[in-house]
């Protein structure tokens, strides 16, 4: 009979540090690997039996999970968030923390798709990494001004026609005027090439199926429905739109305690008012920006008499807007799921 094998490793740059357990818990062995793919092999077929392995997301951990995934078991790919642990802190105290929870069933993997989907993922991180790197360039060109008490709001410091008259209100700061031009001309190519990435991921995004069917979708253009396909890569991944809703940081969780009492000598439910919080840890942001941004637009548009119902009602806009977001991702999951475009029926799904 073959015994089980559980492998966790802490992964680094130049070296992965492993260790193996069997099912009782007994350490078989630790080691030091190099990160070369035939070493890890080599070291993963000498164990012999079945073998699962964990290890952390990180730089590395798409590559490894390529290389190992057709050689073992299971791998489990987690998220370094979930694995936090007190006390001392080393490599070797890492992987057997991997190594414990993986025989224990105690990981929760995060899902890492096919290798034919990680061109658009590269696409869209590169695009969001530009659009970052735009909006620090112009909060440094206002931070110049906003420095020296000088308003500047809206956008027409940033337009080329208007840039001379901005600078002439540093009056005569050398320094300032030099550093001040850098920014500009850091910010021109930021955007032409954020403007190339954009056309680039939309060109990779419309070679999915499903790429019609999201831009069918009120609110959801073409860079937010290439952005969904990107990040979400396959509806199938969430049984429910709840799930959806909180993997993109729309979900709100209830938080609740002292739910009994006794009432002459009676056990009772004590009725009280459930505290509820959104979920602002392990979720998407990048997707909780797209969801919300979509329901900004299509409240102006498709949805317009919806909100405006909904205000009417006694709903604050602020939820309003929240509310639509997650109709919008429901509807997006069941486009999705189903492969049909929208249609206005979708628009009564509940929230």
């Amino acid at each position: 009979m073959q015994e089980d094998k559980y492998v966790g490793m802490d992964v680094h740059s130049a070296t992965v540090v492993a260790e193996v357990q069997n099912e009782t818990g007994k350490v078989l062995m630790q080691t030091i690997l190099e990160m070369k793919a035939s070493t890890i092999l080599e070291f993963i077929r000498g164990l012999g039996g079945t073998v699962r392995v964990a290890f952390e997301e990180g730089t590395h951990s798409k590559w490894l999970y390529d290389v190992t995934r057709s050689h073992v078991m299971e791998v489990i790919v987690c998220d370094p968030r979930e694995n936090k642990s007190q006390g001392n802190k080393t490599d070797k105290i890492d992987c057997h923390e991997l190594a414990n929870r993986l025989r224990g069933r105690l990981l929760k993997p995060v899902y890492q798709g096919e290798r034919a989907q990680r061109a658009i993922k590269d696409l869209a991180r590169s695009y969001r990494n530009l659009v970052e790197d735009c909006t620090r360039a112009m909060n440094r060109i206002k931070g110049i001004f906003r420095s020296r008490a000088i308003a500047c709001g809206g956008r027409s410091v940033y337009q080329p026609e208007e840039r001379k008259q901005w600078i002439s209100k540093l009056k005569g700061e050398r320094c300032a005027v030099r550093r001040l031009e850098q920014l500009y001309r850091q910010l021109d190519f930021l955007v032409s090439e954020c403007q190339k990435a954009r056309e680039v991921l939309v060109s990779e995004a419309r070679k999915h199926c499903a790429y019609k069917l999201l831009a069918t979708i009120p609110g959801i253009g073409a860079i937010r429905a290439a952005l969904i396909l990107a990040y979400v890569l396959t509806p199938y991944r969430f049984r429910t739109k709840r799930q959806f809703w909180a993997y993109i940081g729309l979900a709100v969780v209830t938080r609740d305690s002292a739910e009994y009492g006794f009432v002459q000598g009676r056990l009772v439910r004590i009725k009280k008012k459930s505290t509820t919080r959104g979920l602002n840890q392990n979720h998407n942001r990048i997707l909780k920006d797209v969801f919300k941004g979509a329901a900004e637009s299509a409240s102006r548009k498709k949805f317009k008499s919806w909100v405006q119902a909904a205000t009417a009602s006694g709903v604050s806009p602020e939820h309003a807007q929240l509310n639509l977001a997650r109709k919008i991702a429901a509807i997006t999951l069941k486009v999705w799921k189903q492969g049909v475009p929208y249609d206005a029926k979708l628009s009564k799904q509940g929230t």
